[in-house]
């Protein structure tokens, strides 16, 4: 189990913007979960030569997040991530997590 932080801001407090990977693991299944500042939490795994990460909404309820409560996704392609190297996998993960785009919601 990994534990990083990233501040986003050189003073920042915990909860402010913060960056934490709470647990990773690397590899060929690369996969782990973490939160950052604001309240929301994401998870990353790989899937089909990519990493992928959902961004949750904060404070979602439940033992695991639904559909509904993606409100960001990202991929990044494995062949330019070292997957065997936990600093390649949190800096793509970190830098997905930041350009993460918005889920596109339809109305019923």
């Amino acid at each position: 189990m990994a534990r990083i932080a990233n501040s986003t801001a050189g003073n920042a407090t915990a909860g402010d913007s913060e960056f934490v990977i709470e647990d990773l693991s690397v590899g060929v299944h690369a996969s782990g979960y973490g939160r950052v500042g604001d309240g929301r939490s994401f998870c990353f795994y790989t899937e089909r030569q990519q990493l992928v990460v959902e961004v949750y909404r904060p404070r979602w309820s439940g033992p695991v997040p639904q559909a509904e409560d993606i409100v960001a996704t990202a991929h990044r392609r494995l062949t330019d991530i070292d997957v065997t190297d936990e600093r390649s996998v949190a800096a793509a993960v970190r830098d997905a997590v930041a350009g993460a785009r918005p889920v596109a919601r339809t109305a019923l």
